[in-house]
């Protein structure tokens, strides 16, 4: 259904460009400016179309982003994820905002996963080890509660 509201919401700028240009005023500025806004309008919907044909093809959900690694969740609501850290990019945020750092886990070959965690973990999490941390989501972050490693 979302396919096909997709392709007919990229069809009606396609109706105004030939309204337009029809009307013979495709020559003029207003024209050239409006039909290029249409296009532009008819292009994004028509990839989002076609991204949308592409992830039905795949059948991967919506919130996946990685699938990489093992992931479980226990029983207090902390999430288990196990992998070899491949990076841990630290970044400073500012006054008042919790600083952030993005890790990249990998497992046997698979798609790495990144998790973005509350806090400097560049220590924590040394780059080539292989690791299991368990998180825990506060006031919509994750924060590292414990770290393992193999």
């Amino acid at each position: 259904m979302t396919l096909v509201l997709f392709l007919i919401l990229a069809a009606i700028p396609l109706a105004g460009v030939v309204w337009i240009a029809l009307y013979g005023s495709l020559t003029t500025i207003d024209g050239l400016f409006t039909s290029l806004i249409l296009l532009a309008m008819s292009g994004i919907l028509g990839l989002t179309a076609l991204f949308e044909l592409r992830h039905r093809k795949t059948g991967s959900s919506a919130g996946s982003t990685a699938t990489a690694g093992r992931t479980a969740s226990t029983a207090s609501g902390a999430t288990l994820r196990a992998g070899k850290v491949q990076d841990v990019t630290f970044y400073e945020s500012n006054v008042g905002q919790p600083n952030k750092s993005v890790v990249t886990l990998s497992d046997d070959g698979q798609t790495p996963q990144m998790l973005v965690l509350d806090g400097d973990l560049r220590n924590a999490l040394p780059v080539g080890q292989k690791v299991r941390i368990t998180l825990r989501k506060e006031g919509g972050q994750n924060v590292l509660v414990n770290v393992s490693y193999s």
